[in-house]
């Protein structure tokens, strides 16, 4: 530990965790009362609000408020990993899948079968 340090106002921090927790259950509700509410800003704040949260146990409740530089970039390094690993990945999470494919598409495969199935079976017959 580096030094001597005050302590901090554990019931302060707790009041802001309590604060942010009910803010983050209010934020989770908008898509249920407000149909239409775009997902991807409903999980960025959630996601931020977490953030925050977590960033406020580990400095107070962890302590690393007051420890050397060195300890905070040791605990920021795979946070930002983390994050670097999403951003990656979303490419693939927003992509078109055969499940997301349109009606519209999914009735002309349908059909481009049916009518090879119907070329066969004439073939066979002849």
């Amino acid at each position: 530990m580096s030094g001597d340090h005050q302590e901090p106002n554990y019931m302060a921090v707790f009041y802001w965790l309590a604060i942010l927790t009910a803010f983050e259950v209010g934020v989770a509700y908008l898509n249920v009362f407000w149909e239409g509410f775009p997902l991807v800003v409903l999980g960025l704040v959630l996601i931020i609000l977490a953030l925050a949260k977590a960033c406020l146990v580990a400095m107070y409740f962890m302590h690393l408020k007051f420890e050397k530089r060195t300890l905070g970039v040791i605990a920021l390094t795979p946070l930002l990993l983390c994050t670097l690993l999403i951003v990656s990945l979303l490419p693939d999470l927003t992509g078109t899948t055969r499940e997301k494919a349109s009606a519209e598409a999914k009735i002309e495969t349908v059909e481009r079968i049916a009518d090879t199935n119907d070329q066969t079976e004439e073939l066979e017959s002849h």
